[in-house]
């Protein structure tokens, strides 16, 4: 299994997680947390755009908009509609088809050097990817811990 596929997994259980949740326990904000479920599912998608897209000087293949509400550093602003979720399931596995695509093209060859906020430095788009692994991961695991919180 490459990166990118691994990638693929944690989106499906992260995706998953969601399933028997109420829009209200999406958009529900469990106390200790600045974020919520549905904000961590779209910050997925806004972060790998980030990392790999930006970092390299290309332009995202998201909307602006919707990159600027879940880019790293953000917390949400407003309740998310049932619309709005559909559409950020769709974007977790959509941008990464793309992403993989893009990156089989050679899309990513100029990306910049830049330490992260948990001091790994980032070289090339290969050492992003591998970085996307931990932060899918770390996510995930905010998805669950509010999971079981918004769920008593």
């Amino acid at each position: 299994m490459n990166t990118i596929d691994t990638i693929r997994h944690t989106r499906q259980f992260a995706l998953q997680l969601l399933n028997d949740l109420t829009l209200e326990q999406l958009n529900e904000v469990p106390t200790g947390f600045n974020n919520n479920i549905i904000w961590n599912v779209a910050h997925l998608v806004a972060a790998q755009q980030g990392v790999c897209y930006l970092r390299a000087g290309r332009q995202t293949r998201i909307d602006e908009a919707f990159y600027l509400r879940f880019k790293p550093g953000t917390k949400p602003e407003a309740i998310i509609s049932a619309a709005e979720v559909e559409q950020i399931k769709g974007l977790l596995f959509s941008t990464l088809d793309t992403f993989e695509a893009d990156y089989q093209n050679g899309l990513f060859a100029n990306y910049n050097t830049w330490t992260t906020r948990y001091g790994t430095t980032l070289s090339n788009i290969d050492e992003a990817v591998q970085f996307l692994q931990f932060h899918e991961g770390l996510h995930t695991g905010y998805i669950m811990a509010q999971r079981r919180l918004v769920k008593q």
